[in-house]
């Protein structure tokens, strides 16, 4: 039994160009053989178009490689009108190699002046619309150049950042070689003089799209002169003469659409322009500071035609362009798409304030303005949200970007606002979002995944992109061969696995995986995808199950790699992060030992500890603070010259963050439990590094500069430089008023340990004074420290139970206080020091497990 399918076909039109049609043919047998298996090769022409139109060019190449068949099929017309080169690198030989397949060619996105200089070599004389962004390089000839061998061109954009280096002249070039231009669109001119706007005006009678945006000085009388123009923007220009404008620009006889946004005009202007204009019918001057203070404004007379600002609803006096009352309310953009509207004018009104309206959010959202919250909750969002939704690509990606960005609030520090986040959950972004992720264009994947990405910097977000499946998709995004693709992806993977409970979720993904491939794909020139993908694997290595999962897919051999040659400090710092809590998981895996048998591992942490950049020193700290609890690692570590770094780190860290003091004083700590590193520790001069960071604000410095002096201690040299170096005092202090019990404990064992006897025995001989001189000091340390370390016992024991402990030594009493104290602070400790806890049988306290 047959069925009848309508799918697309290829067919010869003239010049044998082929084209898509639609045909109803019958379908028996696609290469389905009896096993169920797939002959692709027998696939009908239509099938394979299909299947290359979604692919990118860089794909469809290769696959049109394979066989003669599909050589033919991979070079057709209507998969080459259109080419976006902006995710790959572009220059001269990948254009020649192209040059073959885009005869045809008529629509081209670029990014980049390498990429600008290599258009011509594509031979695409058939070009309508070249789009170009990241043009700050691009020069008058490189764009002359590219004008004069694409006549035929009917749209020229350029933007959204400024074209700094182009000029009036450029434009000049581009009246004189383009006659049929109909839309031009261009960012940041410095200086749009007279000449070249009457040049647009004199030799392009089609031009009706013109924007110049954010741009320096705009001559407005020479505006004028432009008859043709039906929508015209100056967005964010400066230097405007509106009252020059609102004089001269109501006779332009086709104005429909006029876009102001962004800039200092004011209701005078407004109003002339309302009042004067025939043919004007919407004026948008969204985020127009003056206008918006100005009260007179809410009287002004807009003659029926639409005002679009911050203090109007803009969907209802947008729904006032249809006849149709259906076209109402925040679905008006939908409304529109979805009807069978002929009105020409109409759409070409909406399809321009698509534009208009994604670009002025867009370029909002990254200004910040201060007391848009109102505007952002109440219409902001729900306008991205509908203009994600566009048939016109750009569009969609702005919309999407905007989102990305108009939640933000402190990049810096990652910090979002909870209110516009949810606002765009509540409106249903999360699943449009999803959607455009899944969209086979690379652009739209890209903004999409950075939006979620932020978004799920809110943990109410972060739930919802997972239960909307999420997690799958930035998952199968993270493996894409476009690398901004991936980059996204992988922020995304990272901001969701801060939180536990997607952790599992995301190996079960193969998020794992798909994290460490990227590192070895992009090793070498991708330092946003590198960082990103470090940052997620070091949140999932927190995880003991993930952690694993990291090191059987080959993880701690890419981190490794990165903390070895990577020289950006971003990525230095997530793969020290991530290293850092592979170790931390103790005796429950075996990562602490694989990653410092990792051939460089130890040496690169240790020179990551002498970097510039203070959160690299911090998270290799940490690293090398989490190694340590492993013998074989705290002498290699100590072999590489870990001894003399953290030292050096600790005495540089005086100022430093508390982050950074605790872990420089907890390495030395974990080194420390070894005799020989603590020996080594106070030759390097780390002891008095060590007393200045226990007189630190911060309890967790507290607590590893109280456990390291207490392990330098257990060495009567130590002991000796504690004492000299005006250490007593400060572990005084800490045993009698540090906040943190644990801090307190290890101050009064490290006292009483420094007072057993052995400091009289092992000091050095001098002079008759100076040996009363010293015997009087140490005396007088002794008796501050025994008095403290009685006060502090006293605190958790009975008077007659420490009376008969301390009637032996300090130590005793410290053994006897331990049993009585149950301070649950230790529980966090990452260090173990068996071989030096000196506790009699049965005194070890059950809080004090990790110990054993």
């Amino acid at each position: 039994m047959t069925r009848r399918v309508r799918r697309k076909v290829a067919k010869k039109g003239k010049d044998d160009a082929v084209s898509l049609s639609y045909l109803e043919i019958e379908v028996e047998d696609l290469g389905l053989e009896r096993n169920g298996n797939v002959d692709w090769t027998s696939l009908p022409d239509d099938t394979v178009i299909q299947l290359f139109s979604c692919l990118n060019y860089r794909d469809r190449a290769s696959l049109s490689s394979t066989c003669k068949t599909w050589r033919v099929l991979g070079a057709s017309q209507c998969l080459w009108s259109s080419l976006d080169l902006r995710a790959h690198k572009f220059d001269t030989a990948t254009a020649t190699s192209l040059a073959s397949r885009c005869m045809y060619l008529q629509k081209l996105r670029f990014r980049g002046a390498e990429s600008a200089d290599a258009i011509i070599h594509l031979q695409a004389k058939n070009l309508r619309e070249i789009s170009g962004d990241y043009c700050r390089k691009i020069t008058d000839a490189t764009l002359s150049v590219i004008v004069a061998r694409h006549e035929a061109l009917e749209s020229l954009q350029l933007g959204p950042d400024f074209c700094e280096r182009i000029t009036g002249d450029a434009i000049k070039a581009i009246a004189l070689c383009c006659p049929k231009l109909k839309k031009l669109r261009l960012s940041g001119i410095k200086d749009v003089y007279a000449d070249a706007i009457n040049a647009l005006a004199k030799h392009c009678p089609t031009l009706v799209d013109i924007g110049f945006l954010d741009c320096l000085n705009v001559d407005e009388a020479a505006l004028e002169n432009v008859s043709s123009v039906r929508f015209l923007s100056v967005a964010g220009t400066s230097n405007m003469k509106w009252d020059v404008v609102s004089h001269l620009w109501h006779k332009l006889p086709k104005l429909i659409g006029l876009d102001v946004s962004r800039t200092d005009i004011g209701s005078a202007a407004i109003s002339r322009l309302l009042s004067s204009s025939l043919s004007l019918k919407v004026l948008c001057a969204l985020n127009c500071p003056v206008l918006e203070e100005e009260t007179s404004i809410s009287t002004t007379k807009t003659n029926g035609k639409l005002l679009l600002a911050l203090f109007s609803d803009i969907f209802r006096e947008l729904s006032s362009l249809f006849a149709e009352t259906s076209n109402k309310g925040r679905n008006m953009f939908l409304d529109w798409r979805c009807s069978k509207n002929k009105d020409k004018n109409l759409n070409e009104i909406m399809t321009w304030l698509e534009w208009i309206l994604s670009h002025t959010l867009l370029r909002t959202a990254e200004s910040n303005p201060q007391g848009l919250d109102n505007f952002w909750l109440k219409q902001g969002a729900a306008l991205l949200l509908s203009l994600m939704q566009s048939s016109q690509e750009d569009v969609q990606e702005r919309a999407a970007t905007g989102l990305a960005t108009f939640v933000v609030i402190d990049d810096e520090n990652a910090s979002i606002d909870r209110g516009r986040a949810e606002a765009v959950m509540r409106d249903g972004g999360i699943r449009l979002l999803l959607n455009l992720a899944k969209s086979w264009h690379e652009g739209l994947q890209s903004e999409a995944a950075k939006a979620l990405a932020n978004l799920s910097v809110n943990a109410n977000v972060a739930k919802a992109v997972a239960e909307e499946g999420g997690i799958n998709i930035l998952a199968a995004l993270a493996r894409s061969m476009n690398r901004l693709v991936a980059e996204e992806a992988a922020g995304g993977l990272w901001n969701l696995s801060v939180g536990e409970e997607h952790k599992a979720a995301i190996a079960e993904a193969g998020g794992v995986k798909a994290l460490v491939d990227l590192i070895f794909k992009w090793s070498s020139g991708g330092d946003g995808v590198l960082e990103r993908a470090a940052g997620a694997l070091a949140n999932l290595a927190a995880d003991d199950k993930c952690s694993m999962e990291v090191a059987i897919v080959g993880g701690v051999h890419a981190l490794v790699m990165l903390a070895r040659n990577c020289k950006f400090e971003g990525v230095q710092e997530q793969a020290a992060r991530a290293l850092a809590n592979l170790a931390s998981h103790g005796d429950s895996n075996s990562n602490n030992a694989a990653v410092g048998q990792e051939v460089g591992a130890l040496e690169a942490l240790v020179q990551l500890t002498r970097s510039p950049h203070e959160g690299v020193r911090q998270e290799a700290a940490g690293a090398l603070w989490n190694l340590s609890f492993d013998d074989r690692n705290r002498e290699a570590i100590a072999a590489a010259g870990g001894v003399e770094a953290l030292v050096t780190l600790a005495q540089s860290c005086s100022n430093a963050s508390p982050g950074l003091q605790e872990r420089a004083a907890g390495a030395l700590w974990g080194l420390s439990v070894s005799e020989a590193n603590s020996i080594a520790i106070g030759r390097e001069g780390g002891v008095a590094p060590l007393i200045a960071l226990a007189r630190s604000d911060a309890e967790d410095v507290h607590e590893t500069a109280a456990g390291a002096l207490w392990n330098l201690a257990f060495n009567h040299s130590n002991a000796l430089r504690i004492v000299e170096e005006g250490g007593v005092p400060a572990l005084v202090h800490l045993c009698s008023s540090s906040l943190s019990k644990m801090a307190r404990f290890m101050a009064a064992l490290a006292l009483a340990y420094m007072f057993d006897g052995r400091i009289d025995e092992f000091a050095p001989m001098s002079s008759s004074s100076e040996s009363t001189s010293k015997s009087v000091s140490l005396d007088g340390a002794r008796r501050m420290a025994l008095k403290h370390i009685e006060a502090f016992i006293r605190t958790f024991s009975n008077p007659q139970a420490f009376a008969a402990a301390a009637a032996s030594s300090a130590p005793a009493a410290l053994a006897q206080v331990t049993e009585k104290a149950r301070i649950q602070e230790a529980g966090h400790l990452r260090c173990r020091f068996h071989s030096l806890i000196l506790f009699p049988p049965g005194c070890i306290p059950d809080s004090f497990v990790l110990f054993t």
